[in-house]
This record gives C-alpha cells, sequence and structure tokens, in this order.
C-alpha cells in the first residue's frame, strides 16, 4: 500500500495541469476584487455627483 501511495505523490508532484488552474482562480479572483473596488468607487462618485446636482436646482412649488 505504501509503494502505490509513493507512486501516486510521485506522479502528481510532476503533474503541473492542476497548478495552472489555481493561477487562473487566483487572477480571476483578483480581477472580481479590483472590478468590485471600481464600480463602488464609480458608485459613489455617481451619487455625490447626483446629490450636488440636486441641490442647485430650484425647489418646485407644491401644488
Amino acid at each position: 500500500m505504501t509503494a502505490y501511495l509513493k507512486t501516486m505523490l510521485s506522479k502528481l508532484r510532476g503533474d503541473e495541469r492542476g497548478v495552472t488552474l489555481v493561477e487562473y482562480g487566483i487572477a480571476i479572483a483578483l480581477a472580481v476584487a479590483l472590478g468590485t473596488a471600481a464600480l463602488d468607487r464609480l458608485a459613489n462618485d455617481v451619487e455625490d455627483g447626483m446629490d450636488a446636482a440636486g441641490a442647485i436646482m430650484p425647489n418646485s412649488p407644491t401644488p
């Protein structure tokens, strides 16, 4: 049984297909995190601009 485990571990150690998958996963997670942060910043900027525009507009008369 130990010989089988040693053989399997030596095969897995030389196999680098999973490494590429992990690298892609990390890259996607980083892109999602950066995209989320950028959209959050953009949303705050748009909200501030709308608040400023609303503050400048004259009040409309109530009917």
